[in-house]
């Protein structure tokens, strides 16, 4: 069982790490003023800031209020069924490219949580990866990340 005072603080670190992420990039960025005008990290600045301050805003909040128990082991399971195939699918993405790690987490998705038969869900499957293609590499000219397999392959 997990109580809302520990949900709200473990997703106040979690916030803020990312906040914290953001401000660090924006200041190799460049914030402030150039030549050019406003510096291209001085918006992510002002936005890593706001999520920061937003983030120990809730860390206080939730520490200092205690709460009943929000997650008991059936709601933890259902939360662990969206997140460890999401996370598996951003971990996926510097390995397999973001065209066949797409594809391979709808197919999962569809196939597993869905229960939609085999060869519909290996045609989602299939279909994801080649319009993401068609719609950003070909029509918008925007390449996704190809990840290693992608590069072993000359993509």
């Amino acid at each position: 069982m997990v109580s809302r005072r520990a949900l709200e603080v473990a997703t106040a670190l979690v916030t803020g790490a990312f906040g914290v992420a953001i401000l660090v990039s924006s200041f190799k960025a460049g914030v402030g003023w150039s030549r050019a005008g406003v510096g291209a990290g001085t918006f992510p600045c002002i936005a890593g800031t706001m999520i920061m301050a937003g983030s120990l805003w809730n860390l206080v909040r939730g520490a200092l209020h205690a709460g009943e128990a929000v997650l008991d082991r059936e709601r933890f399971i259902k939360v662990a069924g969206v997140f460890l195939p999401a996370a598996a699918f951003v971990a996926a993405i510097p390995l397999l490219g973001l065209h066949i790690a797409a594809g391979l987490y709808v197919f999962g998705c569809v196939a597993w949580k869905k229960r939609t038969p085999l060869p519909r869900a290996l045609a989602l499957g299939l279909v994801i990866p080649v319009t993401l293609y068609a719609v950003f590499d070909r029509g918008f000219q925007v390449a996704l990340p190809r990840g290693l397999l992608g590069a072993a392959l000359g993509f």
